[in-house]
């Protein structure tokens, strides 16, 4: 679905990043990998490039302007060309009520969710109007939803996909198209510590943990990264060729929209 294209993922780490980039290289991909972790970039490359791909590992910090012209420079140099980029990076902004959070640490929150995919998608546009490609958010389940103590958490996502929306009509002219993925629960190391320490808390089984919560999907089980990364490979390909300006959910049922 990818073949010979190039991909750049942003915030790969051990869960979702590492799918992204990994999804990509088995349907044909070579990949740009991004992150400020050098150790996670170079044990995925070293993944990437078992598969046959090639791949660039490229310590970078989306936050910093001069950083992400440095990425682009790079990405563009060592393959010449950019079909796809991830915008997977993520801080994970206050759990708290919003009439208590400090605006500063709101704010502090949009940076990296929100300004940092801006900043990357529009330094990336020349090159991907070159080549007619895509660009996926990483979104959340979060906009689906209003609980308590994810207000800021589902502000920066509605911004983030408010801006995706936008982008594609602004990119669209250019041949570029701009998609977003929101998933729910993804059955990752960062959930499968929490899950741990719920069940540890309560004296109860993992397992008991991950069933109560798979109760309230419709598939009754919770969504892998592999399986969320498929969903952005579809919309990176030419599969996907008309569509742009949508959000798939990717939540195993959880929510319908």
């Amino acid at each position: 679905m990818l073949r010979d294209k190039v991909v750049v993922v942003s915030g790969v780490g051990p869960g979702l990043g590492r799918s992204l980039a990994l999804r990509a290289a088995h349907a044909g991909a070579d990949v740009v990998l991004a992150a400020r972790t050098e150790s996670v970039l170079a044990e995925t490359a070293a993944e990437v490039e078992a598969t046959g791909r090639r791949a660039l590992a490229v310590p970078t910090d989306i936050t910093d302007e001069p950083a992400v012209h440095a990425l682009v420079k790079a990405a563009v140099d060592t393959f010449g060309r950019v079909d796809g980029l991830v915008n997977n990076a993520f801080a994970v902004p206050p759990m708290t009520p919003l009439a208590d959070v400090r605006i500063e640490d709101v704010r502090s929150g949009f940076e990296t969710n929100v300004y940092a995919a801006l900043r990357t998608t529009r330094l990336f546009a020349p090159a991907l109007a070159e080549s007619g490609g895509s660009v996926v958010m990483i979104n959340s389940v979060a906009v689906r939803h209003s609980k308590p103590l994810f207000g800021a958490y589902k502000m920066a996502k509605a911004s983030l996909l408010a801006l995706a929306q936008s982008l594609s009509t602004e990119l669209g002219p250019r041949g570029v198209r701009v998609n977003t993925v929101a998933p729910g629960y993804i059955w990752a190391p960062a959930l499968r510590g929490y899950f741990a320490h719920l069940a540890n808390e309560r004296g109860v089984s993992e397992r008991q943990v991950y069933d109560e919560v798979a109760a309230g999907l419709d598939l009754r089980r919770l969504p892998e990264p592999d399986e969320i990364a498929d969903s952005v490979v579809f919309l990176l390909s030419d599969l996907s060729r008309a569509v742009t300006g949508q959000c798939l959910d990717v939540n195993g049922g959880e929510y319908h929209h």
